[in-house]
């Protein structure tokens, strides 16, 4: 009697209920937390160095021809002035901010929906939208960091980067076609330290033969802190003084 029941009414049985119950509560792998300051990484006995994918022309780049031409073109007009986009508060724009923008630290608020990145050069933020927080295509605004949208692999956050503007003023110039990858993941430096590495991969025909590719180690600073990076500041400061000579010289 029970049997036809159940077959009628498709019975669960408590063995089977309980087993649905388990795997429904099953927590999911667990994704380290990014959260806190981070600095540039050097291996014990090494000279800390720049932080590298800043503004200077670093190494040898698979350019095409009309991007090397560009390149020297904007080279040649700031060469005699020495002029930088940093001179005029400027950020350094992505992959060189998140490459270290000369060996300024980083300071990273994790959340579930998204992740805000501080950089302490040029006081730069990025939010990377993670699920339902990432930005449609038809809303994205070009910009120097672009827009960003991550994913989790495991124990690994993948971060992508489209919209951004062409730029020849950092090491790594590109166009706006750019399209970045960043992978991040915790491992552990010479001393057991904590060690944030972050590979990137950036492709762009408009530029490029071929991906570029960069690797960045960032450590831990436990209970650090970011120094204001006034700029802006600095600059209305220097005006100032201009006004106040100009006022003294009648000029």
């Amino acid at each position: 009697m029970r049997k036809a029941v159940c077959a009628a009414l498709g019975c669960v049985t408590f063995v089977g209920l309980f087993a649905s119950l388990a795997s429904a509560q099953k927590p999911a792998a667990e994704r380290p937390d990014l959260t806190g300051i981070w600095t540039t990484y050097t291996e014990p006995g090494q000279g800390r160095g720049g932080g590298g994918g800043g503004r200077g022309a670093g190494a040898s780049l698979p350019f095409i021809d009309d991007a090397k031409k560009k390149v020297a073109a904007y080279r040649a007009l700031v060469g005699p002035t020495s002029d930088t986009p940093g001179g005029y508060c400027l950020g350094t724009g992505m992959p060189g901010s998140m490459l270290g923008s000369g060996g300024y630290p980083m300071e990273i608020h994790q959340r579930p929906e998204q992740l805000i990145i501080v950089y302490e050069a040029h006081s730069e933020i990025r939010r990377v939208y993670l699920g339902d927080r990432i930005v449609a295509d038809e809303d994205r605004i070009p910009s120097r960091n672009g827009t960003s949208s991550g994913r989790w692999e495991g124990d690994t956050l993948v971060v992508e980067t489209t919209h951004l503007k062409e730029q020849v003023d950092q090491q790594y110039a590109h166009s706006d076609q750019a399209r970045i990858v960043e992978r991040y993941r915790l491992e552990k430096g010479a001393t057991g330290e904590k060690v944030l590495v972050a590979e990137m991969t950036m492709v762009d025909p408009a530029f490029y033969t071929e991906p570029v590719k960069a690797v960045k180690r960032w450590a831990s600073v436990p209970n650090g802190h970011l120094l204001p990076y006034e700029c802006n500041e600095e600059a209305w400061i220097k005006r100032l003084d201009e006004l106040e000579r100009k006022a003294g010289t009648g000029k």
